[in-house]
């Protein structure tokens, strides 16, 4: 095993960190509910409970609530006597209502857990839209609202983190890219998240169909213990008659906005100048286009379908593909949902899977690595960017917080640099850390890594005593907008250089153009000068007037210009370095996926 500092152990479903709490608080988990005498569900409680995080965000440290409500993490659970199998009676809290948020999606308009929601289990997914943890358990989400239709209502309680993600319209952005099917409510000052003394996303609270509460759980992989859970107070309450079976209908946002771009939420693209081609990541059409310079459709592969099959261009399924690096005829794609790298073919347009087991790695052990494993007997974790230097294939692992190595001739992979654990530490590759890399270039000496979640640019030595070095960032809680050197006084400076969640990243001719997500702009950074200037993005036009880009999260360069997945925008941007122009992609022969029938959107 890798040596792996005692401070900094990973947890395959720890969630995102936030700022520590100036309180601790007892991780009663949401198993307290089968009390009933189900030794399983106990059993359950006390694995999870061994992998539950530390608190996370501060919020009043008195911790009193509405109602007289106390904190969650202070409620007791029901005794329990395997003997008897009786129950000691407990004082039931009522659920705080929902009232705070600034917009409500996915629905007509707000929803009241007294009046809206009476006789239905309610499930608050307490989430971000940057955080990985909170994008993995989306599909746990969906399971558990297709098996549980006519009981459960989930409800998303967007808490941000970046000040972009207090933007409604980034909200409803990232409903529609992650395909989100219940309704979201924008609590953009927090005040939810604090009334239910909320410290980590992502959390779930449930609350049963009287409206109260029956407990919370943080991070992943907790999908088996809610299903456990919902059955046994499914039958409790539908013997007492308290539960609505009647399914509920929302106004989603899909059935307003609908995906007939050619594009839709590309979230890289590539360059290629010795070939003239453009693979661009047609992310939640979950395909990959190539066209040539000028946007004329060569090929595509993919259904439109999400889903892993290999096989031809026309057969062939990804599932929100991300990275890709080309290597002569050959595409390398991370295959991003499916969490495995795919090896397309361009002269014989077939695709293959040559990474990952098509399942997300749930054992932190993988983190820890020694030795290299065959590529395709160990599951990989959310990889978002690659970049390809000779038969060696540099993956961004965003779910594992690490830079991986996969040896294309040894068909072997291993993590290269990080720990696993999500922050952001410098030095030896081997105990450094990163934070969801996103974004992936280099220049034959260095890797230089997106690290989105703490707004950085690292540095990665190749060499054999490589170190981590950072370039423009600090930590998970220092971001902004402004140009300047990279490192110029420390996280309280006035003067230093400072980006908002950069997710896309390429190198050219000594300098590294950043896709600055959350500004809406793509920056330059000189390695020479060290210094970070905005190269174009904002609001040329005024403050009422469009950005240039909408949350840009791919970049890459070719024949003196840059090409942008505007991701938000559904567009390829072009932009001249000479005369810093803009322009818009104009594609030809790229049609929207024609999907079955079954898949299309229809409103109930």
């Amino acid at each position: 095993m890798r040596d792996f500092p005692p401070d900094a152990q990973p947890s395959t479903n720890s969630p995102s960190p936030s700022k520590p709490k100036p309180r601790w608080r007892s991780p009663w988990l949401l198993a307290i509910a089968l009390a009933g005498g189900c030794g399983l569900a106990l059993l359950a409680f006390d694995v999870f409970a061994s992998l539950n995080p530390q608190p996370k965000r501060p919020v009043d440290p008195k911790g009193s609530g509405p109602l007289g409500m106390r904190p969650l993490g202070e409620l007791q659970p029901i005794a329990f006597n395997l003997q008897d199998d009786k129950k000691d009676e407990k004082k039931k809290i009522a659920a705080p209502e929902l009232d705070g948020g600034i917009a409500w999606l996915n629905t007509a308009g707000p929803l009241s857990i007294k009046k809206d929601l009476k006789g239905k289990f309610v499930l608050l997914d307490f989430w971000t839209l940057c955080c990985i943890n909170c994008i993995h358990i989306l599909p746990d989400l969906a399971k558990l609202e297709k098996k549980f239709a006519k009981e459960l209502v989930v409800i998303g309680v967007h808490s941000p983190k970046f000040d972009s993600e207090k933007e409604t319209a980034s909200i409803r952005k990232a409903i529609l890219r992650y395909q989100i099917e219940h309704p979201v409510v924008n609590d953009a000052n927090h005040k939810i998240w604090d009334r239910y003394e909320i410290d980590a996303w992502p959390t779930w609270v449930l609350i049963d169909p009287e409206g109260n509460l029956v407990g919370y759980v943080s991070g992943e992989g907790n999908y088996e213990l809610l299903d456990i859970i919902l059955t046994k107070l499914i039958k409790e309450h539908k013997q007492n008659k308290t539960l609505d079976e009647k399914p509920i209908r929302f106004d989603l946002a899909k059935f307003r906005e609908t995906e007939d771009t050619p594009l839709y939420f590309p979230g890289k693209v590539v360059a290629d100048e010795k070939s003239k081609r453009l693979f661009i990541a047609d992310s939640t059409h979950h395909r990959i286009v190539i066209t040539d310079m000028d946007g004329k459709m060569l090929a595509v592969a993919g259904t439109g379908v999400p889903g892993k099959a290999d096989g031809a261009f026309d057969k062939a399924q990804f599932d929100d593909p991300q990275g890709m690096a080309v290597n002569g005829d050959l595409l390398y794609v991370a295959d991003r949902k499916n969490h495995c790298i795919r090896e397309l073919d361009l002269k014989a347009k077939t695709v293959t899977t040559i990474a990952g087991t098509g399942q997300q790695s749930a054992d932190p052990d993988e983190r820890r690595l020694a030795l290299p494993l065959p590529a395709t007997k160990i599951g990989l974790n959310s990889p978002w960017d690659l970049h390809l230097l000779d038969d060696k294939l540099y993956i961004a692992m965003a779910g594992h917080h690490q830079i991986w190595l996969f040896d294309l001739k040894a068909k072997t992979v291993m993590p290269f640099a990080g720990t696993g654990a999500e922050t952001l530490r410098d030095g030896s590759r081997d105990r450094s850390m990163f934070a969801q890399p996103s974004g992936l270039t280099g220049d034959g000496r260095n890797l230089y890594v997106a690290d989105c979640e703490t707004s950085s640019l690292r540095q990665v030595g190749l060499g054999p005593e490589g170190r981590v070095q950072t370039l423009i960032g600090r930590h998970l809680f220092i971001f902004g907008d402004r140009d300047g050197l990279g490192q110029d006084g420390g996280e309280r400076s006035e003067t230093e250089a400072r980006m908002q969640h950069a997710i896309g990243v390429t190198y050219h001719n000594g300098k590294v153009y950043l896709a600055d997500t959350y500004n809406n702009k793509v920056k330059e950074y000189d390695l020479r000068t060290r210094r970070l200037t905005t190269l174009v993005g904002g609001k040329p036009l005024g403050w009422f007037s469009p950005t240039i880009f909408n949350e840009p999260c791919g970049v890459s360069y070719a024949d003196g210009k840059l090409f942008v997945a505007d991701t938000n925008a559904h567009r390829i941007r072009v932009v001249d370095l000479k005369t810093k122009a803009v322009s818009t992609l104009k594609l030809k022969g790229v049609e929207p996926p024609k999907l079955p029938k079954e898949l299309e959107p229809k409103e109930k």
